[in-house]
């Protein structure tokens, strides 16, 4: 009997053992788990979290957040996460994804928080956000303090830290941000228009490409899809963006690294067609994913030196053999 009684003991403590392992790996080794829907997130929550946490990014690789619905092992993902920091501003509107986010006890719309508190900062595309923030690190900057909030309200023992090293990055992100802006401005006004294959950089073309307070900054730029490249695109789209290449002469189109490059081909085609000589840029720029980079602050970077270097490939760059700040030590 006392040996049976001591096997059963053995099974309910193994049980224990493995349905909170299973419920919540913070049990296991004290560290918040999170999960971020994109890798740009991902990096800064890294930053701020430390060794302090355990964290991932939900949409991994070169795939479109817009459209993202989820595959085996995602919903466990989410389930186990004690926070989830994504987007919003519409960006993971895949109904799967969005379903599971709004589920979560612990779910936090970094881009909708901060529109709350700075309207005036954001940026309508025939009257939708545009979801894109990331793409303005100044702004982008903003979801630090935000993150570190939350991260401190789960774990009080390190909200200090969270806090110290969430105002560190900050601080970097905004010298990051005027370092690149003056070197984008180093670019003659008329040279500094961009055509890209969807509608991904609208703040970067505000914050960088265009003059200081320039009120029509948005005409530096079209894309032959909208702010998801997910929606429809029409003949009239295609012909708009050939027209816009002519009127400012610009000679080269950039793809972007997730995204297929037959609009931009046809775009290409009807400029030749009208004595125009455009051409696609060897290498894609990151809109929706940090794909090649390491970090956000290297994917913007990467975006900067390859809009230069076929933009205009006299100007000097600075800031070309630099590596990004973000994974020094905060």
């Amino acid at each position: 009997m006392k040996k049976i009684c001591i096997v059963l003991l053995l099974i309910f403590f193994c049980w224990g053992c493995h349905k909170g392992l299973k419920h919540s790996d913070r049990e296991a080794n004290g560290k918040i788990q999170v999960l971020s829907s994109t890798a740009m997130i991902d990096d800064l929550v890294g930053m701020i979290g430390g060794e302090e946490i355990d964290h991932s990014s939900l949409i991994q690789g070169n795939i479109d957040p817009h459209s993202y619905e989820l595959v085996k092992g995602d919903g466990e993902k989410i389930s186990q996460a004690d926070v989830v920091f994504y987007n919003g501003l519409g960006l993971e509107h895949g109904a799967s994804v969005k379903n599971q986010f709004e589920k979560h006890p612990r779910a936090v719309a970094l881009g909708d928080r901060i529109y709350s508190q700075k309207k005036e900062a954001f940026i309508f595309v025939e009257g939708q956000i545009d979801p894109h923030i990331w793409m303005d690190v100044a702004l982008f900057s903003e979801i630090t303090l935000p993150i570190a909030e939350v991260l401190g309200e789960i774990d009080p023992d390190h909200a200090p830290l969270f806090r110290e090293r969430a105002v560190r990055l900050k601080e970097k992100m905004l010298m990051k941000d005027q370092e690149l802006f003056i070197l984008m401005q180093k670019l003659p006004s008329e040279q500094r228009f961009l055509v890209t294959s969807h509608d991904a950089f609208h703040y970067f073309t505000k914050k960088y490409l265009a003059n200081p307070d320039e009120e029509n900054w948005e005409k530096r730029l079209i894309a032959p899809e909208g702010l998801a490249p997910d929606g429809q695109m029409s003949v009239l789209d295609i012909k708009q963006v050939a027209e816009f290449l002519c009127e400012h002469q610009v000679h080269v189109v950039f793809p972007e690294s997730n995204i297929n490059q037959d609009s931009l081909k046809k775009i290409v085609a009807i400029c030749r067609e009208k004595g125009l000589h455009v051409k696609i840029a060897a290498t894609p720029l990151y809109g929706d994913a940090m794909a090649g980079a390491k970090s956000h602050l290297e994917m913007i970077e990467h975006n900067v030196q390859t809009l230069i270097q076929n933009l205009d490939p006299g100007v000097e760059q600075e800031s070309g053999n630099r590596s990004s700040t973000t994974h020094s030590q905060l």
